[in-house]
């Protein structure tokens, strides 16, 4: 199978190190198929980041479907644009928060995020409403780490302090796993599992377990309800690429 694999910021090093750790955990008959934005924000760390990042994230989202994919992946801890990509996807489209709260949900009763700056703490916890997760999740956890930091491999300092807050989480919170909260630390899961004892679950390689899993299912996103493709209409200016046509 086929999964794209889309950075919906424009960092090409933060897209290559996501794919490294999508292939470690892909089936080998799975091409991982790693893109990003052409247009937005290095980084995803705000409401207007985000908005930014649609327009690109969506592009890609068009092209993979003309391109036959069998599986999107949307990987920022945001989960951006989530909704709109099923609305014009018939492949599975899985944001990487939600894939990594579902596996944690699996392995602990309780779980709490470690993730980057505090001001994007309020994202993962509207994300944890909109998933109903409120009452599996203890806490959500900021390091005061900048995404661009965790662009190349992480460091020693940053790793340290990425895991000094997952044990704090696991004295304090009182949860049986940890999620990271940014596709940037994709890299250090394997290594905090077997650090801390606990499930430690990174969302990039969860989404491709689960777009493995959906595909080996024959399932594919729904077009009725609230995933219903949009009506064709005319869209003006640089969005007319995005008008959904009949």
């Amino acid at each position: 199978m086929k999964i794209q694999l889309i950075n919906p910021n424009t960092s090409m090093a933060m897209t290559d190190k996501m794919a490294v750790a999508a292939r470690q955990v892909a089936f080998a008959g799975t091409q991982i198929l790693a893109v990003q934005s052409a247009t937005g924000p290095a980084s995803i760390e705000s409401a207007n980041d985000e908005a930014l990042a649609l327009p690109g994230m969506l592009a890609q989202i068009q092209a993979g479907e003309a391109a036959g994919v069998d599986a999107h992946v949307i990987a920022c801890f945001g989960d951006p644009g989530l909704r709109a990509a099923r609305e014009i996807a018939t492949a599975p489209v899985i944001g990487i928060a939600e894939a990594a709260m579902q596996m944690a949900c699996l392995v602990a009763s309780s779980f709490s995020v470690v993730t980057t700056l505090a001001r994007t703490v309020p994202t993962a916890q509207r994300l944890l409403v909109d998933y109903g997760m409120t009452t599996r999740c203890r806490k959500v956890r900021a390091t005061g780490i900048a995404v661009l930091e965790l662009e190349a491999q992480s460091d020693g300092l940053l790793r340290q302090r990425i895991g000094d807050e997952c044990r704090l989480a696991l004295r304090d919170d009182g949860v049986g796993a940890i999620v990271l909260g940014c596709a940037g630390m994709a890299d250090l899961c394997t290594e905090l599992t077997r650090e801390l004892g606990v499930p430690v679950i990174d969302g990039v390689t969860a989404a491709i377990k689960l777009a493995e899993a959906l595909h080996g299912l024959g399932l594919r996103t729904s077009k009725r309800g609230d995933y219903a493709a949009p009506g064709p209409k005319r869209y003006a200016g640089v969005m007319a690429q995005f008008a959904p046509v009949a």
